[in-house]
């Protein structure tokens, strides 16, 4: 499958790789020094996870969803409940697949969809077509004989090509809903692969909250599917959506971390500053009267010392806070 077949370049994705680029460096020293950028990237792969299922018609909220990732049992249809938890389990195995292997593309597709199809981990075995609410036919699938020749093409495609990873990756995903491999879950499947080979090129993306981002413009997503079936064939519309989607996931990333940042220089002042009018004040105290977890209270405190600014004086549940000046 060479690339000209199915996408033709574009002079802008030059400038759009461009600021990814950019924005890459960024947020690489941004994210490695960010104190919680471990419960940051966590927050966003929760996000992932829900964005990615409430694209397909999931019904929890965004809390409800953390929760069942956290496995607090809720009430709540239990088909989406299994949707969300399946794509955590296939989100935290994403270090561990090959992106050109057809195995664990059916193994990515066996946990997305586990309990929820027959054929779960399986090729389609009967032909399908994509229709709208009014029964308007958008999108035939490939014949489903030729399903399992054309997904190991196209990954072979994926492993060989020249093509730079960022545009490689979106007409993957592109291809992937074209070829339609699956009877359900083409779309997390297309959606989870794209970010897996652009985590092997720079391992950021696997935190990356690009499914979010898909998720607040579901119109332009499937218009830019649609786009690049018609009249023929050619993924670039797609693939310019993509460019721009992960562009702005990036800035996302960012403006996250860096009101976090902003956010710790203020709440540790904040703390010192309590510390020095009440040096008796408990971590729960103080998590009350900033507004955030003991967790984070114990953090700054912990910080604080290991910088020389704060000490404590007397035993630990007795004893008081002394602000170093």
């Amino acid at each position: 499958m060479a690339f000209p077949e199915f996408f033709t370049p574009q002079n802008e994705w030059l400038d759009q790789v461009g600021r990814i680029y950019v924005l890459l460096g960024v947020v690489t020293v941004d994210d490695t020094t960010s104190d919680h950028h471990v419960e940051l990237r966590r927050k966003n792969r929760i996000n992932s996870v829900y964005s990615s299922t409430v694209i397909e018609g999931n019904r929890l909220s965004l809390d409800q969803a953390t929760a069942v990732i956290d496995g607090v049992q809720i009430f709540g249809p239990e088909r989406d409940i299994l949707e969300v938890q399946n794509a955590w389990a296939a989100y935290e195995q994403i270090d561990d697949f090959d992106p050109y292997s057809v195995t664990d593309f059916l193994k990515a597709h066996r946990l997305l969809t586990k309990g929820l199809i027959a054929q779960s981990g399986d090729f389609r075995k009967t032909d399908v077509e994509i229709v709208s609410a009014n029964g308007e036919v958008l999108h035939t699938g490939s014949r489903f004989a030729k399903v399992p020749r054309l997904i190991g093409e196209l990954l072979v495609w994926a492993r060989d090509t020249n093509v730079h990873p960022l545009i490689a990756s979106s007409a993957v995903h592109f291809m992937i809903e074209q070829i339609h491999p699956f009877t359900d879950g083409n779309g997390r499947i297309g959606r989870l692969w794209q970010t897996l080979i652009l985590s092997k090129w720079n391992s950021v993306f696997a935190w990356m909250p690009t499914e979010t981002l898909i998720s607040r413009d579901q119109l332009g997503y499937y218009t830019a599917l649609q786009n690049s079936r018609e009249p023929e064939i050619d993924a670039a519309p797609f693939i310019t959506f993509m460019l721009g989607i992960i562009e702005r996931s990036l800035l996302d990333y960012r403006a996250n971390v860096v009101d976090d940042v902003v956010k710790d220089v203020v709440d540790t002042e904040l703390l010192l500053e309590y510390l020095r009018d009440n040096p008796q004040l408990s971590a729960a105290r103080l998590a009350g009267r900033l507004g955030v977890s003991s967790r984070q209270v114990q953090r700054i405190i912990k910080t604080l010392k290991e910088q020389g600014r704060l000490t404590r004086e007397g035993s630990p549940r007795s004893g008081t806070w002394k602000v170093v000046p």
